[in-house]
């Protein structure tokens, strides 16, 4: 067996500890490789710091279902170089093909030292392959849920919900900040407006979705799923925050640090409080809202000047 020796631990912060699974597996995976300067960086830059999906009865896997295809070059958008297979539902006849191609990536990003990022290798969420042995055809795997197991190659793919999506990461570009900078401003404004593939609400229109469900649209029964998304969310704005403060660009910084603590304070309220008080509601209904105000405008200061960046 060939095994890299990575936990969560030595991964990117997780301020609620239910950051988005592909993006935490995606900076861990980029902070235990040789582009590791990328890894704060890169669930910003690759416009996952400010994707939202709400699904209308609040259902977690949601936040799991957009154009898996796009994520190779919204990555490649923060400076990296990757290595994507796909297969997905009716293409069951490509399915040997795609399953060997990916492995093939698997060992020659394990050989790299890189772990690669896979849905579905452990809980139907996005986690790491860590290691492998083609001896007896076994991955090393790091769930999402802090478990090391191992893996049949031939399960790849084919586990609870059978669609493969393997990425890698191979190599670092040598874009500009300038023009990562404005790239990610694009994605971010795009996302925002609904530009993106999803059947749920997305972007900004996602706010409304969840706020009703403090609201009128309470369900008791809903509440780990309230959790789930407001951990999800609230984790990633964080990256937006201090993206923007790095690049010293304040009014956003600003903007998306108030974003930020209106996810996590809803979040810790969610957590510490009785979310069937609905005084408890209210005050999470009206963060949201501050939220939503805050990222309109945010996408009006991102879409000045034209090309996607501020004035």
């Amino acid at each position: 067996m060939k095994k890299l020796n990575i936990t969560w631990a030595d991964g990117v912060i997780d301020t609620t500890g239910y950051l988005f699974s592909f993006a935490k597996s995606l900076g861990t995976a980029v902070k235990n490789s040789p582009y590791a300067e990328l890894a704060e960086d890169i669930i910003a830059t690759s416009g996952f710091a400010f994707r939202m999906w709400v699904a209308a009865n609040l259902c977690p896997s949601a936040t799991s279902i957009w154009s898996f295809d796009d994520q190779k070059k919204w990555v490649e958008n923060g400076g990296l170089i990757c290595k994507y297979v796909g297969r997905y539902w009716g293409q069951d006849d490509i399915e040997l093909q795609k399953r060997l191609e990916a492995i093939d990536l698997i060992r020659e990003s394990i050989d790299n030292g890189i772990p690669a990022i896979s849905w579905d290798i452990g809980v139907p969420e996005w986690g790491l392959i860590t290691g492998y042995d083609d001896e007896t055809q076994m991955f090393s795997t790091l769930s999402l849920t802090g478990s090391e197991d191992q893996m049949p190659y031939d399960l790849l793919g084919k586990r609870e919900i059978p669609i493969l999506s393997v990425l890698t990461v191979t190599g670092m570009t040598q874009k500009p900040q300038e023009a990562i900078l404005k790239d990610t401003l694009k994605l971010a404004v795009s996302h925002l407006k609904g530009e993106e593939w999803c059947d749920s609400a997305k972007g900004l229109e996602a706010y409304p979705a969840f706020i009703k469900h403090f609201e009128d649209a309470f369900n008791p029964d809903a509440s780990w799923n309230m959790e789930y998304y407001l951990g999800t969310y609230g984790a990633l704005k964080y990256y937006a925050y201090k993206y923007f403060e790095k690049m010293n660009l304040p009014e956003l910084a600003k903007l998306y640090e108030d974003v930020y603590h209106c996810w996590q304070d809803s979040f810790d309220l969610k957590m510490n409080k009785d979310i069937n008080d609905p005084d408890i509601r209210t005050k999470i209904a009206n963060a949201l809202k501050h939220a939503y105000k805050n990222e309109i405008k945010a996408v009006e200061l991102m879409s000045t000047a034209g090309d996607g960046s501020p004035s």
